[in-house]
């Protein structure tokens, strides 16, 4: 095995497990999910069927993450934080056939305790704050907070929080990238 799973996880049948992933204790990966490479799924996790996470993927503690989410490579998501899979839920009414997709980008951040209410995607490099309930497609780069989720600002991909001049330009404070607000939007300045 060419993965590390805890003696107290559960790993359902079809599910396809890479290289360098950690599952820890009392987790539960169900049936047909696919976790790539050097993931690491904390004590106590839900990732219900046909889930798809990407490559070095961060899963806190106390995650459910419900089937028709799917996690792009370097995905961050912190403890206790949800998301949903069904906009109407009812006890007595099955509405399997009605899961929403779900999408967080590559690099996105996703604190603790939030709610990601699905069929909303969550962008490149995205920071979503600790308690935020996401109810609306959150872009790349962009900062946001509170309960609904509101834009705040913008981040880098090292995480820091980008102060654009008036030309809009901004850098990185630890990796000095530079960023471009265009039309609300940001971009990273990729150097020749």
């Amino acid at each position: 095995m060419e993965y590390f799973a805890h003696e107290s996880a559960f790993i359902d049948e079809g599910c396809k497990i890479g290289k360098g992933t950690k599952v820890w204790h009392f987790s539960h990966i169900m049936s047909n999910c696919t976790l790539g490479e050097n993931c690491n799924i904390g004590q106590n996790v839900v990732i219900s069927p046909d889930v798809v996470l990407g490559k070095n993927v961060k899963v806190q503690n106390n995650v459910s993450i419900y089937t028709g989410v799917v996690c792009e490579d370097d995905v961050f998501l912190g403890p206790s934080m949800v998301f949903t899979n069904v906009m109407n839920p009812r006890s007595a009414v099955n509405r399997r056939g009605e899961y929403l997709k779900t999408v967080v980008k590559k690099g996105a951040s996703i604190g603790a305790n939030a709610t990601i209410v699905c069929g909303h995607d969550i962008g490149e490099f995205a920071f979503v704050g600790a308690g935020a309930v996401v109810t609306k497609h959150i872009p790349a780069y962009a900062l946001v907070v509170g309960n609904p989720a509101r834009q705040m600002g913008w981040m880098s991909e090292f995480g820091h929080r980008l102060e654009f001049n008036s030309a809009g330009s901004a850098t990185c404070p630890e990796s000095g990238e530079k960023y471009q607000l265009e039309n609300n939007s940001v971009v990273k300045i990729i150097s020749e």
